[in-house]
């Protein structure tokens, strides 16, 4: 059983004389004035198979405004429980009932049960009042992430020189196998790999210097052009126009000079 909002507010709701004590009180004036996002948050709260029985849960509109709260502070769950029950400003926003200290586990609960729909429609509200009072248009806007645990590897400088070397030598694996192994070149995979590990597992840095050394002579090693006359490609039927009229084409060439890109190669669709 939730309300959709603290019927009774309590006399000793007081913010304090101060700059976030006076933003707090505009942000409450706000939500007063727009009340009718506590339906959109209440629906929200409501879980499919429960009956709207027993004990009472934080209303719906403590609940958006200790959304906003930790949003607006930028806490975490922990610290936005020990805030409510320690600073009079914020259980004044807040709107709490009398006595009722939630625990982080209800907060995180009730706060993730909002859908980012209910969030879109409050940032749209937002925005449209400031437009009406000329504070702000709405021309920028700025986008806030949170980062997370992912399974991604530090981009250290050895491991992207490792990731050249291996995203190389399988590009040269296809293009051997659509011309018909016509190119020699050497695999410096394992030699790359070998030294990236024992990098990664060296410790201090005038040890890692000469394995770096060695790292980069192999990622900066030239590797082999192919060219061969356009009539031997196998794909000279469906060359595309943008190809030009050159009699050769060059599939590949490893270098760190701007001037040696790959010029003139034409791979097919089916790449």
């Amino acid at each position: 059983m939730r309300q959709e909002r603290t019927v009774q507010a309590s006399i000793f709701d007081v913010f304090a004389t101060h700059e976030i004590g006076d933003e707090l009180k505009a942000m409450s004036q706000w939500l007063d004035e727009h009340r009718d996002l506590l339906g959109v948050v209440a629906r929200d709260l409501i879980r499919v198979g429960v009956k709207a029985t027993g004990r009472q849960g934080l209303p719906a509109e403590a609940v958006l405004r200790c959304a906003l709260l930790k949003q607006y502070r930028q806490l975490t769950y922990q610290e936005l429980a020990f805030h409510l029950e320690d600073s009079a400003s914020f259980r004044a926003f807040a709107r709490l009932p009398w006595s009722w200290n939630p625990q982080k586990s209800v907060l995180q609960k009730t706060i993730s049960a909002i859908r980012p729909e209910t969030w879109e429609q409050i940032n749209r509200a937002l925005l449209s009042g400031a437009r009406q009072a000329k504070l702000e248009d709405g021309a920028v806007v700025r986008l806030d992430s949170t980062v997370t645990a992912a399974l991604m590897h530090e981009p250290s400088d050895s491991s992207l020189l490792w990731d050249a070397v291996r995203v190389m030598v399988r590009l040269l694996k296809r293009a051997d196998t659509l011309v018909g192994g016509a190119g020699s070149w050497r695999d410096h995979c394992r030699a790359a790999k070998k030294r990236a590990r024992k990098i990664q597992f060296t410790r201090g840095r005038p040890n890692r210097v000469q394995l770096y050394r060695e790292l980069i002579a192999i990622t900066a090693r030239p590797w082999p052009i192919w060219s061969r006359r356009a009539s031997d490609w196998p794909w000279r039927a469906h060359r595309p126009s943008h190809c030009g009229s050159s009699r050769s084409i060059t599939i590949g060439r490893w270098s760190n000079a701007p001037s040696d890109r790959v010029s003139g190669g034409c791979w097919p669709a089916s790449r």
